[in-house]
């Protein structure tokens, strides 16, 4: 179950005209059929500036849930 907070975050994510347009700019950029690999990178270059950074955790996870 989602919290309060996490609920409010998501109504207010739903309202941001920013975000609506940066979806409404990777469904233009929908590929159908990708020939090679070439243009897959191209594409996938395309909608790399919709994304923001996000920060890389190096420190180990403990966890006995890991399934291989």
């Amino acid at each position: 179950m989602l919290s309060d907070k996490e609920k409010r975050e998501i109504f207010e994510d739903a309202a941001s005209a920013k975000r609506k347009a940066n979806f409404r700019f990777a469904k233009r950029k929908v590929v159908h059929r990708v020939s090679s690999l070439d243009e897959y990178i191209l594409f996938l270059n395309s909608i790399q500036k919709i994304f923001t950074a996000f920060k890389i955790s190096r420190q180990p996870v403990s966890t006995n849930r890991n399934k291989l």
